[in-house]
Formats: C-alpha cells, sequence, structure tokens
C-alpha cells in the first residue's frame, strides 16, 4: 500500500513538473568588455532579427560579478518562437539617437530558437568570447549558430574569386546546402531563417533567390510546412504575402486581369460609378420638380423662402417683411406643404446642391 502510494506521488509530481513548465536561459557574458543591461527579445518578424528593436524586448536583467545572468519564468508560447538575447554598452543618454534604425554598434547578440520549456546556456568558448556557443535540451536551439557557419564558409568561397563566373557556380551549391540541411532540422524556424537571408534585397544573392523561386517549389513546400505547424502566427502570415510579392516579381503575367482579385476590384468600380449615375438622376429630377414647385409660390412665400435659406429666424423674418410672427407662420406652413416638407432642415436640404 504504501509503495503504491510512493509511485502515485511520483506520477503526481512529475505530471505537476510538466504542467508547470518553465523555461531557463543562462549564461555569461564578459564583465571586462561589456557593461550594462542584458535583454531577451521574442521576434515575430524575420526582417527584424538584428539590432535593437525596444518593442521585441520581454525582460531584463544584469550579471553578477563572474559574469553570470539568467532568465527564467512560465510565461513564454509553448510553442517554438525565435529569440534573442543581447548586451549593450550605450548609456542611457545616446539609447534613442543610437538605436534609431534598430542599429547599435556597440553590442554583442546571439540569436535561437526555443519554448517555455527548454533551459539553454550561453557558456564562454575560447577566450571568453561569448555568445558563440550554445548548450541546450533541444537541437533545435543551434540551428541558427549552425546555418551562420555554413553562411561563413559559403562567404569565404565567394571571396576567393570575385568573378561573375564563381559567383554562378556557387550559387547554387551554397543554396541547397543550406536548404538541405535546415530541411534536415525538422523545423520551419529554421528554414524561415534561411529565407530571411537569401531574400534579402540587399544580399548578392537575392538575383539567385529570384531564379530559385521560379524553378523550384521549395518555397511553396516551406509555405505549407509553415501552415501546419505555425497556423497563424506572425511568421506564416508575413512569409505568404512575402512569397506572393517575390512570385509577382518574378512573373507579373501570372497575375493577369482574370484574376479574382481583380474582378472584385473592377465590380467595385462599376457600382460606383452606377451610384454616382443614380445620385446625379435623383438630383435632376429634384432641381426638375422644384423649379415646377417654385412657379406656384407667391412673392410673399419666395420672399420667406429666401429668407430661411438664409437661416433667419421667424422673427427676423417678420421684421424684414414688416408683417406680424403670426403671418409669417402662415406663409411658412403653405410653403411646406408646396414643397412637401416638414421643418426648416428638409427645406434647406431641398435646396443644399442647387
Amino acid at each position: 500500500m504504501k509503495i503504491s502510494r510512493f509511485f502515485l506521488f511520483c506520477i503526481l509530481f512529475l505530471c505537476s513538473k510538466e504542467i508547470a513548465a518553465q523555461y531557463k536561459f543562462s549564461g555569461f557574458a564578459n564583465t571586462e568588455n561589456w557593461s550594462g543591461d542584458i535583454y531577451l527579445s521574442l521576434i515575430e518578424d524575420y526582417r527584424q532579427l538584428s539590432g535593437i528593436y525596444h518593442e521585441q524586448i520581454i525582460k531584463k536583467t544584469v550579471s553578477d560579478s563572474t559574469g553570470y545572468f539568467s532568465f527564467s519564468g512560465d510565461n513564454l508560447p509553448i510553442q517554438n518562437r525565435m529569440y534573442r538575447i543581447h548586451i549593450e554598452n550605450c548609456t542611457k543618454e545616446t539609447h534613442k539617437p543610437i538605436h534609431f534604425n534598430g542599429v547599435c554598434p556597440e553590442s554583442k547578440e546571439i540569436l535561437f530558437i526555443a519554448n517555455n520549456k527548454d533551459s539553454i546556456t550561453f557558456p564562454f568558448s575560447f577566450d571568453y568570447e561569448m555568445f558563440c556557443t550554445i548548450v541546450s535540451t533541444s537541437e533545435k536551439s543551434n540551428s541558427f549558430i549552425k546555418v551562420d557557419s555554413i553562411i561563413d564558409e559559403m562567404r569565404f568561397a565567394f571571396a576567393s574569386y570575385r568573378s561573375e563566373a564563381n559567383r554562378k557556380l556557387n550559387a547554387k551549391k551554397w543554396l541547397s546546402t543550406l536548404q538541405n540541411y535546415v530541411s534536415t532540422q525538422n523545423e520551419p524556424l529554421a528554414e524561415l531563417y534561411v529565407y530571411s537571408f537569401l531574400s534579402n534585397k540587399t544580399n548578392d544573392l537575392h538575383s539567385y533567390y529570384l531564379n530559385d523561386l521560379k524553378n523550384h517549389t521549395y518555397y511553396d513546400e516551406l509555405l505549407s510546412r509553415l501552415q501546419e505547424k505555425y497556423p497563424n502566427s506572425p511568421y506564416t502570415i508575413q512569409y505568404q504575402k512575402e512569397l506572393a510579392a517575390d512570385k509577382f516579381l518574378i512573373n507579373p503575367s501570372t497575375f493577369s486581369s482574370t484574376s479574382p482579385w481583380l474582378l472584385v476590384v473592377l465590380f467595385v468600380l462599376l457600382f460606383s460609378v452606377f451610384l454616382n449615375v443614380l445620385q446625379y438622376l435623383s438630383y435632376k429630377k429634384k432641381k426638375n420638380n422644384l423649379g415646377g414647385v417654385e412657379k406656384k409660390l407667391t412673392k410673399q412665400e419666395q420672399k420667406v423662402l429666401d429668407l430661411i435659406l438664409l437661416d433667419k429666424t421667424n422673427k427676423e423674418i417678420a421684421t424684414t417683411m414688416f408683417v406680424s410672427i403670426s403671418t409669417i407662420k402662415t406663409h411658412i406652413n403653405n410653403l411646406y406643404k408646396k414643397l412637401n416638407v416638414h421643418s426648416r432642415e428638409e427645406v434647406k436640404s431641398l435646396y443644399s446642391n442647387k
């Protein structure tokens, strides 16, 4: 009986640990060269992977005398997201002008994939170099570092011979190398990291990316993987829009005038023109009717009408026409009947577009 209770206690303990999942991101900062606060950012725009964006920051801490720092809690998304930890040497006075464009020359950062259950450490590497190594309970946390190492190898290969022939030969090879590696990670966010690099318009490989997009289905397959694993996430929505824009860039003829969205726009324009025509015909009809009615007005009623349109009160109209207020009220009642209205506002609206 005691043994069964012990096992029950163990099961409940393990379950409670799973339910109350917590993350912990810890590491060391080189306090000799870097000082100040250390920030944890949640990145949901993959075009803002590198830099200082204050709207992304979710936590701040400081390192102790040994350089050790730690972020922990249970408030992160359950699914994987892109994160950045960075430290900077900027003072409070220089924050705004220096970070205006998200660029900070005096900063050090590391990017990684994580979720609310991951434990990740960022130890020193050689010569007390920080933010170069990741030790994690999840292999996917290291994906960005591996991609960066492949990109460094690629840049070395391109730099060996700065000819267009060498660039063309290497472009296809390295695009395939990057895509093949992230495909084996079973993590669309790692693929999105590569996509953000290749599709960057300031990148020398952008033209080769567009050619690859034109000839291969890899990018459509990536969209399917994102929609399956991260439906309705900012990553998926942003990628879907950018992919459609790039496809239009390489082949605008596929978006012909017969496309459904263009037909909708055409219908809206035609409907707008139709409403304008109806409004014009209604105005013309009202104007013609008013012309016939005005011929039936007496001279006194016409004067009263003119003064009403000048925003004159009954007393002012009576003074102007040298008659009593009761006489003016009689003229106004007759005027309302002939114009088929019930108030001054309706009279003014009839003549607002005349």
